[in-house]
Formats: C-alpha cells, sequence, structure tokens
C-alpha cells in the first residue's frame, strides 16, 4: 500500500485551474463583443415588448371597469387583447417585418431564405 501516490495538494489544483483559466479563450476571442450586445438587446426588447403590451391591456381593461362598473368584463378582454399585441409585435420583430404598414419587408432589409433575391414571391 506504500506504492500509491500521495494525493494532490489544494495549491496543486489551485495551479492547475489558474493555468487552465490562462489558456482558456476569453469571450473576447472568440466572439465578437457587438454581436453579444446587440443579442442581448434584442432579447430586452422582445421581453420589453410582451410586458408593455400587456401592461397597456391591462390597464386599459381596469380603467374601462372601473368608469363602466363592471366588474373583471374589460380586464379579461383587454388582457387578451394586450397578448395578442404583444405575441404580434414579437413576431414582427423576430420575422424582420418591423412596423411598416401592410407587413412588408422594407426594399433595404435583407432577403430571407424564404424569398428570391430579386424579391419575387414566386411564380
Amino acid at each position: 500500500m506504500k506504492d500509491k501516490e500521495p494525493s494532490p495538494t489544494l495549491d496543486d489544483l489551485d495551479a492547475k485551474l489558474r493555468k487552465a483559466r490562462r489558456d482558456r479563450p476569453g469571450p473576447d476571442e472568440t466572439e465578437d463583443p457587438k454581436m453579444v450586445r446587440s443579442g442581448l438587446g434584442f432579447g430586452l426588447k422582445i421581453g420589453i415588448e410582451l410586458v408593455a403590451a400587456l401592461a397597456v391591456g391591462v390597464g386599459i381593461g381596469l380603467l374601462l371597469d372601473r368608469w363602466l362598473d363592471t366588474a373583471p368584463l374589460f380586464l379579461v378582454v383587454f388582457f387578451f387583447m394586450g397578448s395578442a399585441a404583444g405575441f404580434l409585435n414579437v413576431y414582427r420583430a423576430v420575422s424582420g417585418y418591423g412596423y411598416a404598414a401592410g407587413y412588408r419587408r422594407d426594399k433595404n432589409d435583407p432577403p430571407t431564405r424564404e424569398e428570391p433575391p430579386n424579391g419575387d414571391k414566386g411564380s
């Protein structure tokens, strides 16, 4: 049993971890920081769009219920309308339609995979 090597100490383990952290590429070396920030911004935009649409819908519903003295009728109706508006805004943001009227892409936007480059939708 004496042939066994002694177990590594915590100092050895700490030295190995420091070396591994130094050798590992950091986020600045592997990803473009602008891309990370734009992804975070897009995620925050999606979350804010959903919450804002729900808040506006619920607010309108509560005001109408208080004004017309109809218990939760308008609250429920405008909650669902706010939810639908929030999901519609998220869909438009994700699919690239933006806020253009008629759900048409801007002419300056790059084409998607479904769309041919010349803008024709098919024959």
